[in-house]
């Protein structure tokens, strides 16, 4: 098994398919070697950039072993689940072992709204059923279920539960899980727009979404926020900004995939129910990202 660490940009793919709506694995597979290229620390499938509810468990196997063959054991290959029923969930967690993932990424129960009991109780089912590393998905803003301190303290008993995707854009819980914990659990800031403060507070990762369009820029701010070189790293994020308020929309899916078309990495094709964009509000969407490419900063000048 991958002994890996949970540091660095680790990017949470979109899920590329044809106009006749299949997956489109050669466009997959250019968007795998440009996020190698740029210096990604791996990469997390079907999580819900990667419209993983629209997925088959045949395309999910596509995705993970062909990830796994292209990225040749270089970096860790980690897949998302987000299942609604225990039994569910463990079966994708064995199916996960099987295709070669390396590690998984564990939402809550989806769609019934477990109490902290119910939740700890799950995680520890899923821990127990594998070997392989898990983090844990803390979002209740849009999974409406809230990891707590106390609930991370019960789960410490799971040695292969060793990181959290912070993404209750609370940023104070950063020191509070370093307060509490130390460093038990390594901690990725989940929420694009706030990855910046969260590294300088001492998170040790960003499961990114905009990196599916900007891999360079996003491990440039990775790599100079961790040198220490906090005025440069803060000139690309500065100029990443309105690209990275792109992640916190209802149609993150559809506006980040607009901008990976036009950094050539991804096209515009999305899974019903939903639809690409159009009218206005592509329109909209297409000029903040023009806008970033056209002042792209130069990255040789920063890093």
């Amino acid at each position: 098994m991958m002994q890996f660490k949970w540091e660095g940009i680790f990017p949470a793919l979109t899920t590329p398919f044809t106009a006749t709506d299949e997956l489109d694995m050669s466009l997959f597979e250019k968007s795998l070697i440009m996020q190698l290229e740029a210096g990604v620390k791996g990469v997390v499938l079907a999580g819900s950039l990667g419209e993983a509810s629209t997925l088959t468990k045949q395309e999910k196997e596509k995705l993970v072993k062909f990830s796994v063959e292209k990225i040749d054991g270089e970096i860790p290959v980690i897949l998302n689940i987000a299942e609604g029923s225990t039994r569910e969930a463990l079966k994708q967690v064995k199916l996960a072992k099987e295709w070669g993932a390396d590690g998984l990424m564990v939402l809550p129960p989806m769609r019934y709204n477990a109490d902290d009991r119910e939740t700890v109780q799950y995680f520890k089912v899923i821990a127990d059923s594998t070997d392989l590393p898990i983090m844990i998905y803390n979002n209740p803003i849009d999974y409406k279920i809230e990891v707590t301190l106390n609930m991370f303290e019960e789960l410490q008993c799971c040695s292969n539960i060793t990181a959290v995707k912070e993404s209750t854009r609370d940023m104070t819980n950063v020191t509070k899980m370093k307060n509490r914990f130390g460093s038990r659990y390594k901690i990725l800031c989940g929420v694009d727009t706030i990855a910046m403060e969260e590294l300088m507070l001492g998170a040790s990762g960003w499961v990114a979404g905009l990196v599916c369009a900007f891999p360079k820029e996003t491990v440039a701010i990775y790599n100079l926020v961790k040198s220490l070189k906090i005025q440069e790293a803060f000139e690309i994020f500065s100029w990443f900004k309105p690209l990275l308020e792109l992640d916190l929309h209802a149609k993150l899916v559809q506006y980040i995939k607009l901008a990976a078309t036009q950094t050539g990495l991804s096209s515009e094709y999305v899974r019903s129910p939903r639809l690409m964009l159009s009218g206005e509000e592509r329109e909209q969407v297409l000029r903040i990202i023009e806008k970033g490419i056209q002042h792209r900063p130069q990255l040789v000048q920063l890093v």
